[in-house]
């Protein structure tokens, strides 16, 4: 039996894949849970449709993703932080103050998305972000941490 999977299951598939299962499988479990749903004529045809309507959206995020790479691509960020006399700062630089810097370069990007290489940034220096844009679409951005 076909059957249309609308979430990712081990061993059997990933979302929107078209799989073939024991009957007894789909009507006794996966449909009931809402894991899927029969591939009929018109459920393949809407199936098709939404696809490529995926495919599209897909390909203009990953466009938009990439100028968003060549834009930043260079880019060097100013963190300003509160530091004793020797040059160590009170506390750390964390995901979010490089959020906040990237928003005021006009980047709109979730901290989340941010991860510093290294170890945690607790002195004035020069060091580096990794920025994820986009699925596997990253950058690597440098980043200076001053005194205020």
């Amino acid at each position: 039996m076909e059957i249309i999977l609308k979430q990712d299951l081990d061993k059997l598939g990933n979302v929107d894949d078209i799989v073939n299962v024991k009957s007894g499988y789909a009507r006794n479990f996966l449909i009931p849970k809402g894991y899927a749903i029969l591939a009929t004529k018109t459920a393949k045809k809407i199936h098709e449709e939404n696809m490529r309507q995926k495919a599209h959206k897909e390909s203009k995020l990953r466009e938009n993703a990439e100028s968003m790479v060549s834009k930043m691509d260079g880019l060097k960020i100013r963190v300003p932080a509160k530091t004793s006399s020797t040059g160590k700062i009170f506390g750390s630089v964390n995901t979010i103050m490089l959020s906040e810097a990237l928003t005021k370069e006009g980047f709109d990007i979730d901290r989340k998305n941010i991860t510093i290489k290294g170890d945690a940034v607790k002195e004035v220096g020069n060091y580096i972000a990794n920025v994820k844009i986009y699925k596997n679409i990253k950058v690597d951005i440098d980043f200076e941490v001053f005194s205020e």
